[in-house]
């Protein structure tokens, strides 16, 4: 073989080998591409999770006794929402002593037809707590009990996030909220249930113990 012929083959083999490592190169950098693209798009995902997810949360009922309210119909977060309060409130399971109490004092449409108002609402065990002959006697007295049930209802709505404070109440004293989300206490010893649900036209808080104003 010529020293001409070996040179050419030479030069044929060293040209294959850096082809060959060249595409080598090629695929490990398209390969690194494509993996940082898919880290970049988890990474704004998450982000962009992460940006709306408190947002929802913040809008959200709160507390343990949310669990007790229905998932679905009239009674639901979702069906309450529809109703002004005092409907609303007749549709929770959690409420009908209250619903007995403000129909009693002649409030349903008061509490319907007010506009933005915040409801601290007792359930049927924090009525159950007042003695039986002392809440025989403030039914029986509507003037009392339209005192007793205005003074858990405040003329603004209250969000979680301004709920801690001193508020006028439609009775005209003050109730003062104490605590943050998610655990309120209204005066020192009715404790937030379940928090922040919304009806039609008020903000609402199940509350553990019915609310006395000062005599």
């Amino acid at each position: 073989m010529s020293a001409s012929t070996r040179n050419r083959r030479r030069t044929a083999t060293a040209l294959l080998a850096a082809g060959a490592l060249a595409l080598t190169l090629g695929a490990c950098s398209s390969s690194d591409g494509s993996g940082s693209s898919s880290a970049a798009a988890s990474s704004s995902s998450a982000a962009t999770f992460g940006s709306t997810a408190p947002a929802a949360m913040a809008d959200a009922p709160f507390g343990a006794a949310c669990a007790a309210v229905p998932e679905d119909g009239a009674g639901s977060f979702s069906g309450m929402a529809k109703d002004p309060v005092a409907t609303a409130a007749s549709n929770n399971p959690l409420l009908s002593t209250l619903v007995a109490a403000v129909k009693q004092a002649g409030l349903v449409d008061t509490l319907n037809s007010a506009q933005n108002i915040t409801v601290f609402a007792p359930t049927n065990d924090a009525f159950a707590k007042v003695p039986k002959a002392d809440l025989d006697a403030l039914l029986a007295d509507k003037a009392k009990l339209t005192k007793v049930l205005t003074y858990h209802v405040t003329p603004e709505r209250l969000a979680p996030n301004s709920l801690a404070g001193t508020h006028r109440t439609l009775e005209g004293s003050n109730l003062t909220v104490t605590g943050s989300q998610p655990d309120f206490t209204v005066n020192g010893n009715s404790k937030v249930l379940c928090g922040n649900v919304q009806t039609a036209n008020a903000t609402v808080y199940i509350v553990d113990t019915v609310l006395m104003p000062a005599s």
